[in-house]
């Protein structure tokens, strides 16, 4: 009996002594999640690169409230960079912080102060072209086109090294492969979708068709069947489309490597792919009608369809697609490598999308990833942006509550169906079945 008090005697201090002010109320993080765990009726999964072995909070039940679990992990994870996100049900998932991503209702936060900023069309405008002009500075977007392979002709920029294939027929249309040297060794490659030719002369004064430029996400590759599918009927209707590869994807991967994507030179890369193919397309191409510009692309493709249309005025209609959020950014570094979210004291992407006020702009989102916020924060914030204008009619959103993060066939629909009305396509052509899926060796110009 004896030994059994002196043991527990030498125990009880170290407990008690866990839990005192000399200790700073360390805990165990894993029993701490434990215990939030049964308070809140909630479970918890640790990303990989979440490592709680071996650590001790110190505070650790102080952190908790008991009226917030989301102010209690955010007491608890912030001592570590980490952060916190709902999954379905009761399912919580840690993660390391990320920069460019939010919670929705830091969103709304930046949205109120943004807003806050503005009251009319002047100090919009005031606004609209600060971020202009930083976001360029931010992005280096000059300095990347310093070093390219172009020159002065005739008071305009050109590239001097453009290769084209042969152009290939299809059922109402044709393609052709471009490939661009914009830096020694390093090229952009991509494929223009384009009407064919109409051979009446009635329709002379209609020969020159809208340009849409389609920045690719990051699904495989800008070969696969859905990508063919949407510039193709686009194309049939009466577009010209051009897509290109993502830097360190598709025939990029073979110059640079599949690791160069993941770099902030990325970000400008592909945003010069659009600046320069834009160009190109408006200055080498008679068939292209200067007054009907688009830019269309889907998730990270979404993000540079918002950059180029607010780095190029001539971009006259815009469509991100399954993209838009003011609590996310973009999570590569193809979308956030460079700083353009710090431009003018603090933005968002979906400031950033309202500098195409007043143009047309369709924002096309989904209930199943982060643009599920935008029927209730995005676009009514868009709206009062163009009411500035009168033109609350021009920004447009169609959502799918009960679709997820793709590019499948309500989301196509959505994107024919803004361009038939901006661009005057002819809905008659809109047939999908119509369009020949070529092998991924035919989109390809070099590294075949």
């Amino acid at each position: 009996m004896k030994k059994i008090l002196l043991l527990l005697c030498a125990i009880l201090p170290t407990v008690v002594g866990a839990q005192t002010f000399e200790t700073r109320y360390e805990r165990s993080v894993h029993d701490l999640m434990k215990d939030v765990g049964k308070r809140f009726g909630v479970k918890f999964k640790f990303d990989s690169n979440v490592d709680t072995v071996g650590k001790r909070l110190p505070y650790a039940d102080f952190r908790v409230r008991p009226y917030s679990l989301e102010m209690t992990l955010d007491n608890i994870c912030k001592y570590y960079d980490w952060n916190w996100w709902k999954q379905s049900g009761n399912l919580y998932k840690i993660k390391l912080y990320e920069y460019p991503r939010r919670h929705e209702q830091e969103g709304k936060m930046m949205l109120d102060y943004l807003s806050s900023l503005y009251n009319n069309k002047e100090q919009w405008e005031a606004r609209r072209d600060s971020l202009r002009r930083e976001v360029r500075q931010r992005l280096e977007l000059d300095a990347f086109l310093d070093s390219c392979n172009r020159k002065m002709v005739n008071g305009q920029w050109s590239m001097v090294n453009v290769q084209l294939s042969k152009v290939r027929k299809h059922d109402g249309y044709t393609t052709q492969n471009i490939c661009i040297e914009l830096t020694p060794g390093q090229h952009l490659f991509g494929t223009i979708y384009a009407c064919a030719p109409v051979k009446s002369k009635k329709l002379k004064a209609k020969s020159q068709k809208p340009l849409i430029i389609c920045p690719d996400g990051h699904w495989p590759y800008r070969y696969r069947k859905d990508e063919q599918q949407r510039l193709g009927t686009l194309a049939r209707m009466g577009a010209v489309c051009v897509d290109f590869d993502l830097y360190g994807w598709g025939e990029s991967e073979k110059e640079v490597g599949e690791a160069a994507h993941h770099t902030s030179r990325a970000h400008v890369y592909q945003a010069a792919c659009g600046y320069i193919l834009l160009d190109w397309m408006l200055t080498h191409r008679k068939d292209i009608d200067p007054e009907r510009v688009g830019v269309m692309g889907g998730s990270g493709g979404g993000t540079h369809t918002v950059l180029l249309s607010l780095l190029d005025e001539r971009v006259t209609a815009s469509a991100p697609v399954v993209h838009l959020a003011s609590h996310f950014d973009g999570g590569c570094p193809c979308e956030s490598g460079k700083p353009v979210q710090l431009a003018a004291g603090g933005t968002c992407e979906a400031e950033l999308a309202a500098v195409m006020a007043p143009k047309p702009m369709l924002i096309v989102s989904d209930g199943g990833d982060w643009t599920s916020s935008v029927p209730t924060l995005e676009f009514p914030y868009l709206q009062r942006i163009y009411g500035f204008y009168g033109a609350k009619d021009k920004v447009r959103n169609v959502h799918l509550p009960n679709e997820r993060h793709d590019f499948k066939e309500n989301k196509r629909q959505a994107v024919y169906d803004f361009f038939i009305d901006v661009f005057g396509l002819d809905r008659t052509m809109l047939d999908e079945s119509k369009i020949e899926i070529e092998p991924d060796e035919a989109l390809k110009s070099l590294y075949k």
